[in-house]
């Protein structure tokens, strides 16, 4: 074969060649484009999904209705979160929406900062569909497991599971109800003679007051404050319980704003040790100023209301 030949066939060869490797090339890339698109597209479509550790705040109003016929569950959620943060976030560190409650979570002490609801003589109401029993204590998988409180961590610790937002304000769905077992909405309680009893009567109480205001907004959380020693000098100590350390704290507030029905709105603030409680012991007993709270906890508490805006202060005329 002359040099010339080889050297067309060469040519030929090359051509073909490099022709498949563009094509290739163009349809690989084309893959990787659509793979892209697709996951780009699924994760745009997970974005607007309503999930734990995903909140969505946007910019809607917290006076917006919650549409009736929306199709779209993250507008609803967009709608609820705004509803129930109406007068302001005590803080945004690590924020959580679930459908019918929001809440900051502490990754250090395995405990959230605070728990926010709104409840309404409607969002109480008792469903006889919702069972209570259905619902299993699960562990957040919104959170990384490095600062993820167990199970396990409960067990044999001698401290209940205990709701900082109670399953009881939660009864319109099942899904709302089994969303308060979350072990970020738990925190280390004293059983007897705390969260089964007086904590549970301050649950109790907060829903009662639906009977007498059309809007009630609650804020609850842990404190850890410190205690004088024998050496005459404050420390601030508490209890771990788990392999994950979770913290016990040493009380926990609730702060609460009422809305009357022509707009008027009043306050109340309680901090309750943790610890057994004499059953005899009246809630007012508890009552503490707000500030008092906002001081100890850390966080400002319905910062969009101003204080002399309120009719009254637990009980008391501003």
């Amino acid at each position: 074969m002359s040099s010339k030949n080889v050297m067309s066939r060469l040519l030929v060869l090359s051509s073909v060649g490099f022709g498949g490797y563009l094509t290739g090339t163009y349809l690989e890339r084309k893959k990787v484009t659509i793979a892209g698109d697709y996951v780009n597209s699924a994760r745009s479509h997970e974005s607007f999904c309503s999930k734990p550790g995903l909140p969505i705040f946007g910019t809607v109003s917290a006076a917006t209705p919650i549409p009736a016929d929306s199709p779209s569950s993250a507008v609803v959620n967009v709608s609820r979160v705004g509803q129930i943060m109406k007068y302001g976030f005590p803080g945004l560190d690590n924020v959580r929406s679930f459908d019918d409650y929001v809440l900051s979570y502490d990754r250090r002490t395995r405990v959230a900062h605070w728990v926010f609801e709104h409840l309404t003589p409607q969002t109480i109401k008792h469903n006889d569909a919702v069972d209570r029993a259905k619902c299993d204590f699960k562990p957040d998988e919104s959170i990384h497991p490095f600062f993820r409180s167990l199970n396990s961590d409960y067990k044999g610790s001698g401290f209940d599971r205990g709701h900082l937002a109670a399953a009881g304000n939660h009864r319109q769905e099942q899904k709302h109800c089994d969303q308060t077992f979350f072990l970020t909405n738990m925190a280390p309680q004293v059983g007897v003679g705390f969260n089964r009893d007086k904590w549970n009567d301050l649950e109790r109480y907060v829903r009662k007051l639906t009977k007498q205001y059309p809007n009630v907004y609650c804020c609850t959380g842990p404190l850890y404050l410190p205690r004088r020693e024998d050496d005459g000098k404050l420390y601030v100590k508490y209890q771990v319980i788990g392999s994950n350390n979770v913290a016990v704290p040493t009380h926990f507030y609730k702060i609460i704003v009422m809305e009357t029905s022509d707009g008027k709105l009043e306050m109340e603030s309680f901090v309750l040790p943790n610890q057994k409680i004499d059953n005899e012991t009246p809630l007012t007993m508890f009552q503490v100023p707000p500030e008092t709270v906002e001081r100890a906890a850390g966080l400002l508490f319905f910062d969009k209301l101003a204080r002399n805006k309120l009719a009254k202060i637990n009980g008391k005329k501003v």
